[in-house]
């Protein structure tokens, strides 16, 4: 009988997989031995892999070109990276390697792209994309980036009062966008997003402000929804939705010439994952060069902002299993030595999930268990898997520790964790690493922070 772990994710998966395989019963990703790793530095671990976020800039880069070419699109392609997801200087300087573009989303945000101007990491013509409700601070710091003379900061305008305040701090000509208010999926709360203009209203406000203004031009039309870029009836309805919009500003718009589609590429969240990133650009590209023939408009420059597809396959996290509770007939709690709630928040806050896979044992029987944290919070753990309603782990053994690690983590749980601030009862952020490889493919890892001190937090706290 094929009891063994390995002989589950086998029979279970396509597996070994293009990121994933073992090698005497431990696990390897993107041909890192993870338990050498753990074994120099620890665990609770967390680590980001660069190159994996240039793979996934030129993977879309090329996708992208070959729809282009296929359908003779006259419109050029411009990928950008939506900083939020992860502001890490090191997640940007390998992002900007790939001659790339970014979207801002507060006022602090131009602060980094000052601080990166300086180092000649972004140029004067990268495309700054000011996104997201603007405050004082906000529209001051991209009114500076305007005055300094950077020629390709492209404030977004959200609602009707932006645009006099952006006028108001710099007296240079510029650039906007117009972000659309898109409607929602029927399951929302809501039925339109809190950002953007109206769909109706968007003409209307660029003939009353600004087609007879000459310190402005209009550029880019953005098109954004929450639910991301997805192969259904909604995401198709509303991009065309967008492409009216389009044309019609366009008829009475000639300095419109592009098309801001957003982010939303899903990432791997799990062994059984499937999406057709090239399909779907393919049609993107397609349904838009045929609505604009078909309306015998110039079709726009494409652009987009991949915030988790950029950043998110390059992080994870490891723990080790400390002990084993059985509280009841069926229930075997596995406890970590860490916590989901601080560490990996968006599977405590959304109930996302995240490839998780031990890193030894594999040779061992499985059986079915629940992920406990440390917190002393109820709702601190992790249940079950994407594919499957449950965890199965190799079995647990008191003398022989075993590691599991979480894998694509690297989109947003620093920054909505808080990275380096106080965590929930006090567990400390783990120890972070930056894994690179050099020009001969050998692996370069460097300590970026190490777990915290108690003296960190007391500090925080006032003590």
């Amino acid at each position: 009988m094929n009891t063994k772990y390995i002989d589950l994710i086998e029979q279970t998966f396509d597996f070994p997989q293009e990121e994933f395989k073992t090698e005497n019963n431990k696990l390897f990703w993107h041909g890192i031995n993870l338990m050498e790793l753990t074994a120099e530095y620890g665990a609770p671990l967390k680590f980001t892999y660069l190159p994996k976020i240039s793979e996934n800039i030129n993977k879309a880069k090329d996708w992208f070109q070959n729809a282009i070419d296929k359908h003779n699109y006259k419109g050029k392609y411009f990928y950008s990276y939506c900083t939020k997801s992860s502001h890490f200087k090191h997640i940007l300087n390998e992002a900007l390697k790939n001659d790339i573009h970014i979207e801002t989303s507060s006022a602090f945000d131009i602060d980094i792209v000052n601080n990166l101007k300086k180092e000649d990491k972004i140029k004067d013509d990268t495309y700054v994309i000011c996104n997201g409700f603007k405050r004082d601070q906000y529209i001051k710091n991209i009114g500076d980036l305007i005055e300094s003379g950077h020629k390709n900061c492209v404030p977004i305008i959200d609602n009707y009062e932006e645009l006099a305040l952006l006028q108001n701090e710099t007296k240079k000509k510029f650039k906007v966008g117009i972000r659309i208010a898109s409607e929602e999926e029927p399951k929302f709360e809501f039925y339109t997003s809190r950002l953007g203009i109206g769909y109706k209203n968007i003409v209307s406000f660029y003939e009353r402000e600004i087609a007879k203004n000459k310190q402005v031009d209009l550029k880019m039309l953005h098109f954004f929804i929450n639910t991301g870029i997805k192969d259904n009836a909604y995401y198709w309805n509303e991009l065309m939705k967008c492409l009216k919009v389009y044309i019609n500003l366009k008829k009475v718009c000639p300095t419109l010439d592009s098309l801001n589609i957003g982010g939303g590429f899903p990432i791997k969240n799990s062994l059984a994952f499937e999406y057709d990133y090239e399909y779907m650009i393919d049609e993107i590209v397609n349904q838009i060069n045929d609505a604009c023939e078909n309306a015998e408009v110039d079709v726009p420059n494409i652009y987009t902002e991949f915030g988790s597809f950029t950043v998110g396959e390059s992080g994870a996290a490891i723990y080790e299993v400390l002990y084993q509770k059985k509280q009841n007939d069926r229930e075997l709690w596995n406890m970590i030595n860490s916590s989901f709630i601080t560490t990996l928040p968006d599977s405590w806050a959304i109930n996302k999930r995240f490839i998780m896979l031990p890193l030894n044992k594999w040779n061992l029987k499985y059986e079915r268990v629940l992920l406990g944290g440390l917190t002393c919070d109820s709702d601190d753990y992790y249940n079950s898997e994407q594919h499957i309603n449950g965890i199965y782990l190799p079995v647990y053994e008191k003398d022989k520790p075993l590691y599991i690690g979480f894998f694509n983590t690297g989109a947003y749980q620093e920054s909505i964790g808080g990275f380096g601030g106080l965590q929930h009862c006090l567990i400390p952020h783990p120890k972070h690493l930056i894994i690179d490889r050099d020009e001969n493919g050998e692996l370069k890892i460097k300590l970026f922070k190490e777990q915290q001190k108690s003296s960190e937090l007391l500090s925080i706290l006032g003590y």
